[in-house]
């Protein structure tokens, strides 16, 4: 430790508590030496210590650095004083090269005991010696008895000891001197929560050296805030970058002093609220800028990303809320598009099922009529099921929707769509896109294709063609004659409207014939479903029919 090595009183040759008569006799002999052309030695250079050389001009520095009192008080604390018999018994083993036994010396006065009248030059010399041995355990030890020194009750003796006796001397800046000193020797060997923690134990040195090692990157943090603000001002739609460089600029320091603070600090609370609403701000402007100009990018995702960036750095709760306040409104911004859509789809969508709704009221009214205490269905009338099911496939003016599905989601909406992070939206429009495509013929489909962008269309247009062939067989199966149907594989085959006719004309008029039919209507489609892809078993049926028809026929 240099403090130690090319101490004023090292080089002078001289004990920290020398009288001012003991100073000027060492001068003399040094002057003396000099004259004559030798450099003289010291019973005080102590071999454990790195050499020394006594040139004029480093004599000149060192006597100078020792006429003010604050001096000698600063070097005292780096240099080792003899008080008492312990201190001599102690420093002459030190002049022997014995530096364990005067550490074992002093130790036995010092170790778990209070600084007092008789132990406070111990204190110090062991301090000292601490503090050339290397060890971080060592140089913390060190630091724990210079301090309790320095604290105590009898430093203003020690400070007498080694300065004027009319010197007076504040406790706690000498503390924080001798942190300053410490600091400079040890820089570079630590980094800085190991730095902390050599000083642990001890609140208001805690306290100063926390606020030391942060002045410089709170320093840095609030230029580059600054910076920020000024570039932004002049340059919104660039804003972005600002906000990026920012993080990236303050992130480092940020971190320290976290580290060296604790999230729950005021300093450290407000530091980064300051980074998180620049950020935000950085945020909301490119948001701004890039709207007022039109932008086609992906800016709103990009503004979303800062947004985030702010709202992970801020600490307080109303910085938080802001932040997702704004995060709300532009991730609304970012799916607007998908919005739209999807509002414009379930619009089809209900105006369809309205109709359909109204038709089925309308067929419901056919057949059952109100008889004041119930409705009964009414056998004599006979819907036509076919006819219901192309009402209901005409309920919109298809050609009209496409119109309006064109005119409300364009291509570069689609394009916006499909970046969408918003599975359960994403998931619906599909849903809405498929029902649409349904009810589409394949011109129609061919029209809007473009907004079914994840999937080939074609194969949409085949299953519409195939579901509107068979409409016929499954109307058909709504209105009865289910088995029949599935035999003749025509709702209006001829053997099949003669057997509607034998049920409307006969069956629907007794008791039992009634009876039939809803025995028919309940059981039949089960069978139709098991038996539709037999076809010997369909070949069996529909010549019974025919056998059965002949026979109603005469």
């Amino acid at each position: 430790m240099q403090k130690i090595n090319n101490n004023p009183f090292r080089v002078i040759g001289i004990v920290a508590n020398s009288s001012a008569k003991e100073i000027q006799s060492r001068r003399g002999k040094i002057q003396a030496y000099a004259r004559v052309g030798r450099e003289s030695s010291s019973e005080y250079d102590f071999e454990f210590l790195e050499p020394i050389t006594r040139s004029e001009e480093v004599l000149n520095k060192a006597f100078s650095e020792i006429e003010q009192h604050k001096n000698i008080v600063d070097h005292s604390l780096f240099w080792f004083m003899n008080l008492n018999p312990i201190d001599e018994t102690a420093i002459q083993h030190l002049i022997n090269g014995n530096k364990e036994k005067a550490i074992e010396i002093w130790e036995k006065i010092t170790e778990g005991k209070e600084v007092s009248s008789r132990n406070f030059s111990a204190f110090n010399n062991i301090g000292t010696l601490y503090f050339l041995e290397g060890s971080e355990d060592k140089l913390k030890r060190g630091i724990e008895y210079k301090i309790k020194l320095i604290e105590s009750d009898h430093f203003q003796t020690f400070v007498h000891s080694v300065a004027d006796e009319m010197y007076t001397i504040d406790s706690e800046k000498q503390v924080q001197f001798l942190i300053d000193d410490l600091l400079k020797q040890i820089n570079g060997k630590y980094s800085t929560p190991e730095k902390i923690a050599l000083f642990d134990g001890n609140p208001s040195v805690k306290t100063y050296l926390f606020g030391k090692f942060t002045e410089e990157p709170l320093h840095r943090i609030e230029t580059q805030i600054e910076q920020s603000k000024k570039k932004r001002a002049n340059d919104k739609i660039n804003s972005y970058r600002f906000g990026s460089d920012l993080f990236a600029n303050t992130k480092v320091d940020l971190s320290q002093v976290k580290s060296i603070l604790g999230i729950s600090d005021l300093k450290y609370k407000m530091i980064s609220d300051k980074v998180a609403k620049e950020i935000l701000q950085c945020s909301i402007d490119y948001f701004n800028g890039c709207q007022d100009l039109g932008k086609e990018t992906d800016y709103i995702e990009e503004a979303v990303q800062l947004a985030k960036t702010a709202e992970a750095i801020a600490v307080n709760k109303l910085t938080k809320d802001r932040i997702k306040d704004n995060l709300a409104t532009m991730e609304g911004m970012k799916d607007q598009e998908l919005s739209q859509a999807i509002l414009v789809l379930k619009s089809i969508k209900a105006a369809y099922e309205k109709a359909c709704k109204q038709i089925d009221k309308q067929v419901d009214d056919l057949q059952y009529m109100d008889m004041g205490y119930a409705r009964v269905r009414n056998y004599d009338v006979s819907v036509n099921w076919n006819k219901v099911a192309k009402m209901k496939s005409e309920a919109l003016n298809w050609d009209k929707v496409v119109e309006v599905v064109s005119n409300s989601i364009s291509m570069k909406d689609i394009s916006t769509i499909q970046r969408s992070s918003d599975n359960s939206k994403i998931s619906e429009y599909k849903n809405l896109v498929d029902f649409l495509l349904s009810k589409l013929g394949p011109i129609q489909i061919n029209q809007v294709k473009y907004i079914c962008y994840w999937k080939d269309v074609r194969a949409a247009q085949a299953k519409s063609t195939v579901k509107k062939v068979g409409t016929t067989i499954s109307s058909a199966t709504d209105n009865g004659c289910y088995i029949a149907t599935m035999a003749y594989g025509d709702y209006d085959h001829p053997q099949v409207i003669e057997l509607r006719r034998f049920r409307d004309d006969f069956l629907i008029k007794t008791i039992i014939g009634r009876s039939f039919i809803n025995f028919y209507y309940r059981y039949s489609p089960i069978l139709v479903e098991k038996l539709k892809a037999k076809k010997n078993i369909n070949l069996i049926i529909r010549k019974g029919l025919d056998q059965f028809i002949k026979v109603i026929k005469r």
